[in-house]
């Protein structure tokens, strides 16, 4: 179920990125965008456990304060910095910039976590450097530059999220962790974000989708709802479920499969595509990654220790 768990997700991350961007140019920027997604998060979330654990509500306060951190650097950060960078970059480029995370997950485990990894780590972190430079293009300097570097503060905290979120979904059930982490991203956005200069009106706004989808005119409200119902709450919830089964090398395996999706959506939806020359470096990109991640000593966390079923929607 951990992996099932996990491709889903991935699934639905990678269709999410298209939405955002189409959502992105129509009025609403990242911080908003990221405030709005946060925000649902919550509120779904927290619904869900007042009917049915709210001892969910009840944590110690050293496992609130870990779930701060998880919800600033490993969401809130997180999501505004892809925001950002899929506003300047191509969504599966941006995509591949980011799951550089598994490659800092793989070096922190060997080098800070003192646990035992295999050789090919180093193959793999050769090939994403080579893939890397296939897709950037380095000589021709096609990438906005402020798009990488958002896109590697994605990486960053990604990192964060998988090591970070291993350790407190074994602790708690997924749902509770969603709900504390979104919660504390949106109180950390909050004062930035610019909530209170969106006029509540503009959902109601026709916009069209953009890219070949472009003769497709919807409310606003109606990809808003997808990205908080099913591009944030949803998702969220299984990738905790997901690292609550298996340790965050496979589920970073797994959930690297959003690259995938997300490059095969934006294709059909806007239109962005790759050269031939890119579409070999993201290949081997993503090829590093796999490598990377069953380079690092796998473990299983027993589901019954994870969380209880009981306390996950059905």
């Amino acid at each position: 179920m951990g992996y099932f768990y996990g491709f889903l997700a991935a699934l639905l991350f990678g269709a999410n990125g298209s939405v955002t961007k189409a959502i992105l140019q129509n009025g609403l920027d990242p911080l908003q965008l990221t405030q709005l997604r946060t925000l649902g998060t919550t509120i779904i979330a927290g619904g869900i456990l007042l009917l049915i654990d709210r001892s969910a509500f009840r944590l110690p306060p050293k496992q609130i304060l870990v779930m701060a951190v998880l919800g600033v650097v490993g969401i809130a950060v997180l999501q505004a910095s892809y925001a950002f960078a899929i506003q300047l970059l191509p969504v599966g480029i941006a995509l591949l910039f980011e799951y550089l995370a598994v490659l800092l997950v793989a070096l922190v485990a060997f080098f800070f976590l003192k646990e035992k990894v295999k050789s090919r780590l180093w193959i793999a972190i050769g090939l994403v450097l080579v893939g890397l430079a296939f897709v950037a293009q380095i000589g021709a300097s096609t990438l906005n530059g402020l798009g990488v570097v958002m896109a590697l503060v994605a990486a960053v905290t990604l990192a964060i999220y998988f090591l970070v979120g291993e350790r407190q979904v074994t602790a708690t059930s997924p749902l509770a962790v969603a709900f504390w982490t979104a919660g504390f991203a949106t109180l950390f956005w909050a004062p930035f974000s610019g909530w209170w200069r969106i006029d509540p009106a503009i959902v109601l706004e026709p916009i069209s989708l953009g890219g070949n989808l472009e003769a497709v005119v919807v409310p606003l409200w109606l990809p808003l709802l997808w990205l908080v119902v099913l591009g944030s709450f949803l998702p969220f919830l299984l990738s905790f479920a997901a690292i609550g089964r298996l340790k965050a090398t496979p589920a970073g395996i797994i959930a690297s499969s959003e690259v995938i999706f997300a490059f095969a959506v934006a294709w059909m939806w806007l239109g962005e595509s790759l050269d031939a020359v890119q579409l070999i470096g993201a290949g081997t990109v993503l090829a590093g990654i796999i490598l990377a991640q069953s380079a690092r000593a796998g473990r299983v966390v027993d589901a019954d220790l994870a969380f209880s079923t009981d306390r996950i929607p059905r």
